[in-house]
C-alpha cells in the first residue's frame, strides 16, 4: 500500500485465498477458515500439480450445488492435465472458470505450460490472469513483455476482459458469461514437444 500512495496509484485490496482442494472446502467456507474471493461466490482452488485429485468432480459439484463458482488456478501447470488437455474442456464444461498465470504466456513455468495455455487461450477458454507472485521481483519486472505477447495473441478487446471486466465482474459478484468450449488440439508438432520436454 505505501508504493501506492508514494506513485499515487488508485488500488484497493480484496479479501481471497487460493484454497487447496479438499473434500471440505464448503466447510472451510461457511466456518470462516477459508474466504471466497472479495466475500462472493467465486472460489479460487488450486489442485496437487502433478496428481490428478481423486476428489475432483465430486468437489466440484458440492461448490456448484451451493451455487458457489469454482475458479481452477493455473490448469496450465498440472502435469495431468497437460498430458489430457481434454480434462480443462470438460472442467469448463461443468462451469468451472479458469485463472491462468501471466508467466506461463512466456514460458516462466515451462514449455508445456507455454503450450498449453496458448491453447486455452485460442479456444477462449480462459477467463482470468493472475500473477501467482509469493514474493518481490519475480513476474512483475516482465509484466511489459507479457501483454504486449498476449496483445499479439487476443487482441487488446480480450485482454482488457481477462484483466479488467471478468475481475471486476467476480468483485461484484456478477455472473461471468462461459462460452462453449472447443476441444484443444495439439499440432503433431506440438505433441511432439510436449513429449520430449521434462
Amino acid at each position: 500500500m505505501k508504493n501506492c500512495k508514494k506513485k499515487k496509484w488508485k488500488c484497493g485490496l480484496y479479501l481471497g485465498n487460493e484454497i487447496y482442494l479438499s473434500d471440505n472446502i464448503v466447510s472451510l467456507i461457511k466456518e470462516g477458515k477459508a474466504s471466497t474471493i472479495n466475500d462472493t461466490d467465486y472460489v479460487l482452488f488450486e489442485m496437487p500439480l502433478n496428481i490428478e485429485p481423486m476428489n475432483l468432480y465430486s468437489v466440484i459439484y458440492e461448490m456448484l450445488q451451493y451455487k458457489l463458482i469454482p475458479v481452477l488456478a493455473h490448469p496450465e501447470r498440472y502435469t495431468f492435465m497437460q498430458q489430457e488437455p481434454e480434462l480443462i474442456s470438460e472442467l469448463v464444461e461443468k462451469g468451472v472458470l479458469l485463472q491462468c498465470n501471466y508467466g506461463s504466456i512466456i514460458g516462466y513455468y515451462g514449455k508445456k505450460a507455454e503450450i498449453i495455455v496458448r491453447k486455452l487461450l485460442e479456444n477462449d477458454m480462459v477467463h482470468f490472469l493472475g500473477s501467482d507472485v509469493h514474493r518481490a521481483n519475480t513476474i512483475y519486472r516482465r509484466m511489459p513483455e507479457i501483454l504486449r505477447k498476449l496483445r499479439g495473441m487476443i487482441g487488446a478487446a480480450k485482454l482488457k476482459e481477462l484483466t479488467t471486466t471478468n475481475p471486476k465482474l467476480a468483485l461484484q459478484n456478477k455472473r461471468i458469461e462461459i462460452e462453449e468450449p472447443n476441444k484443444i488440439e495439439l499440432t503433431l508438432k506440438e505433441k511432439i514437444v510436449m513429449k520430449l520436454t521434462k
